[in-house]
C-alpha cells in the first residue's frame, strides 16, 4: 500500500496503527492498540514507565515487527519498506546514543549522506540557533547540548513526521525550550506531523493538540486538551467516615475521612446519586490531574 498522489482526494494518515499487540515472553507490552494520526498537528503520548509508549514507537520506526495487527506510516509498512519510510521520519529519543567520538560537523556529514532531502542551509541555521560549533566533539558537550545536536539531525532533512520519545528527559530548561520551539516552528512552517511522547505533562499541554494516554499496555481514546479540560471536573466532597462515596461514573475517588476528591465527567454531577449538598468545592480539570486519575484507575 502506498500513499496517494498529491492531488488525490483520499487522505492518507501520517500514522495508522490497527489492533497492534506485542508480547515479550509472558509480559504484554501492547494490547490491541489502534491509533490514527492525520497529517499535520501534534499528538501527545503520555503514560507511566512501562506502559508501552516506547514499544509502540519502536514499531513506528520499524525497529520491531508487529506480532499481531498492522502499522503504516504514510500508507507504508516501516518494516517492509524501511528506507522509504525512514527518509520521511525524524526521530529523537531520551537515549544518548549518538557516537560521541564524532565532531558536530562529522555528525552532520553523516546525516547528509543518509537523507536525500538534507538542507545544509537549514542545518547551519540550527547550528547557530542551538549554539553548536562544528569543531566540537560530541564527547565534550553537555547532555543538553548533545540533545540539540540530536534534534538538528532529526529535523534538518525536513521530515514529514517527527517522532520524539521523551526528548526532554533530564535536560535543562533552555534545552527543553529549544526542543519545544523547534516542534512548534516545524508544524507551523512546514505542516509537519509530530508524535511527542513525554512524562512532562506541562510540556505536552503546551504544544500538543490531541493526547492519548497509555496504561496497562493499552491506549485510551485520544482527546483534545480542550475536551479533557471542558469535559471533566474534580470535586471536593464532604466525607462521612472511612467509606468513599459510591459514584459509578467516577474515574477516581481519593481522600477521606473528612473530605473526598472525586474526578469524573461533568455529567456525573447530574446523576441522582451524586451528593450535591455535600460538595465543598468544584475545580477545573488539568491534564496532570486527569492523567493521575486515569493511571490510578488502571492501577487499582
Amino acid at each position: 500500500m502506498t500513499e496517494p498522489l498529491p492531488n488525490s482526494s483520499i487522505p492518507t494518515p501520517a500514522i495508522e496503527v490497527k489492533n497492534l499487540s506485542r508480547r515479550f515472553g509472558r509480559s504484554v507490552a501492547l494490547d490491541n492498540v489502534s491509533l490514527t494520526i492525520p497529517v499535520g498537528g501534534i499528538f501527545g503520548l503520555v503514560g507511566l514507565n512501562g506502559a508501552g509508549k516506547t514499544t509502540l514507537i519502536k514499531h513506528l520506526i520499524g525497529a520491531l515487527r508487529a506480532q499481531s495487527g498492522s502499522v503504516r506510516i504514510f500508507g507504508d509498512d516501516p518494516v517492509a519498506k524501511p528506507v522509504q519510510v525512514l527518509r520521511r521520519i525524524g526521530y529523537m529519543s531520551e537515549e544518548d546514543s549518538m557516537p560521541q567520538w564524532l565532531r558536530v560537523d562529522q555528525l552532520i556529514r553523516y546525516a547528509r549522506s543518509v537523507y536525500p532531502n538534507w538542507d545544509d542551509e537549514y542545518a547551519a541555521k540550527l547550528c547557530d540557533q542551538f549554539r553548536l560549533r562544528p569543531s566540537d566533539a560530541l564527547s565534550t558537550l553537555s547532555k543538553g547540548v548533545r540533545a540539540r545536536a540530536g534534534l538538528l539531525v532529526a529535523i534538518a532533512h525536513h521530515p514529514d513526521l517527527l517522532i520524539l520519545d521523551e526528548p526532554s528527559s533530564g535536560l535543562d530548561p533552555i534545552a527543553r525550550r529549544d526542543i519545544l520551539e523547534a516542534i512548534i516552528a516545524g508544524v507551523s512552517d512546514e505542516g509537519r506531523t509530530v508524535l511527542f511522547s513525554s512524562h512532562l505533562l506541562d510540556e505536552v499541554a503546551r504544544v500538543c493538540e490531541t493526547i492519548g494516554i497509555m496504561h496497562g499496555s493499552r491506549l485510551s481514546h485520544p482527546q483534545t486538551l480542550d475536551e479533557i479540560q471542558s469535559g471533566y471536573t474534580q470535586w471536593i466532597i464532604r466525607g462521612h467516615g472511612n467509606q468513599p462515596p459510591q459514584l459509578e461514573m467516577a474515574i477516581e475517588v481519593t481522600g477521606g475521612p473528612d473530605e473526598w476528591m472525586v474526578v469524573g465527567p461533568n455529567e456525573l454531577a447530574d446523576q441522582e446519586y451524586f451528593p450535591k449538598d455535600q460538595v465543598i468545592e468544584r475545580r477545573e480539570m488539568t491534564l496532570e490531574r486527569y492523567f493521575t486519575a486515569r493511571a490510578s484507575e488502571v492501577a487499582s
